[in-house]
């Protein structure tokens, strides 16, 4: 989804983080937002923040700047690298912005992907993997400047960025800088370095078959926990299917009484967890395991066990 933000007066000249959290509290200002899925859009109306149904294209910012005025700020948090046309919506950002507004969005930074090996997060609602050196390049291409490449730890390790209108009135931050310096430590600008990551891949990959049909070859079940897209891409990277994992809890209602994409694995609710106690619970969603271990203490503590299989493999 992606949301506008009418200027919020007595914030002064200083971007900063405390300034953009208050912007959505209702009263403060006057926002927007866009978003193609309509139950999204309606349920994001209804919660008060109004929502058009539909898709980001500069024709839709050309009109709501004519309806609503210059926003101070569009936001795009994970949304940025599920778009085809990046050059269109940026077209329309711009278009948008008053002349000191910003462009904050946030995305799988693939400094973490590379470096924590996490290639689960590469399917296909994601067309785009970024790094700071090309954004850069695309927004200076597009008449706007990046000025701020912040690491954060959502979703294993993202990048929250914020650009401005070229000659824009915010400097330049240090983080800009220091986000350079490690890309090129990793050289995420040679290919030797993404052959290194696939070796990476296969080790991993041997690791953990090699830990999982252990357990198998000793009588132990396992399950899977978390049914969220990038299991998909691991289980099948990694040849774990329905022979080794034989059902996946989710605490999501709209997940359970599903089968998972191609290999038919039943996903369930957590009270599967004390009517069948598997052995061993594989942490799909390994970007939340450890509210995932803390949340389900009692089947722990009946002796069941968390396999970690990214960044690193752990046994909890």
């Amino acid at each position: 989804m992606l949301h506008t933000c009418a200027r919020l007066p007595g914030t002064g000249h200083r971007l900063q983080r405390r300034h953009l959290a208050p912007l959505f509290q209702r009263g403060r200002a006057r926002s927007a937002g866009i978003d193609p899925a309509r139950s999204i859009a309606e349920a994001a109306t209804q919660a008060g923040i109004e929502t058009a149904v539909g898709f980001f294209t500069p024709e839709f910012a050309a009109r709501l700047r004519t309806e609503r005025g210059p926003a101070a700020i569009v936001t795009a948090n994970n949304v940025f690298a599920h778009i085809d046309d990046l050059a269109g919506v940026v077209r329309g950002v711009r278009s948008l912005l008053a002349a000191d507004g910003v462009f904050a969005f946030e995305v799988s930074y693939l400094v973490d992907v590379v470096e924590k090996t996490l290639f689960d997060t590469i399917y296909h609602e994601h067309l785009s993997y970024h790094s700071v050196r090309p954004l850069i390049r695309f927004f200076a291409a597009h008449g706007m400047e990046l000025i701020e490449a912040q690491r954060i730890s959502t979703h294993g390790g993202s990048l929250r960025a914020i650009a401005q209108l070229r000659g824009g009135p915010w400097k330049v931050g240090p983080s800009v800088g220091e986000a350079l310096a490690v890309e090129a430590r990793l050289g995420l600008d040679k290919a030797e370095s993404f052959r290194a990551f696939g070796r990476d891949i296969d080790r991993v990959k041997a690791e953990l078959r090699q830990l999982l049909h252990g357990f198998k070859a000793a009588g132990k079940s396992i399950a899977g926990f978390g049914a969220p897209a990038k299991a998909t891409t691991l289980m099948y990277h990694f040849d774990i299917g329905p022979e080794i994992v034989d059902f996946i809890v989710d605490d999501s209602p709209l997940k359970q009484g599903l089968l998972t994409p191609g290999m038919h694995i039943p996903v369930l609710g957590s009270s599967a967890l004390a009517e069948r106690h598997p052995d061993y619970l594989i942490v799909l969603a390994w970007n939340f395991a450890q509210s995932i271990v803390a949340k389900h203490g009692e089947y722990r503590a009946a002796g069941g066990h968390f396999v970690i299989p990214l960044p690193e493999i752990g046994l909890i």
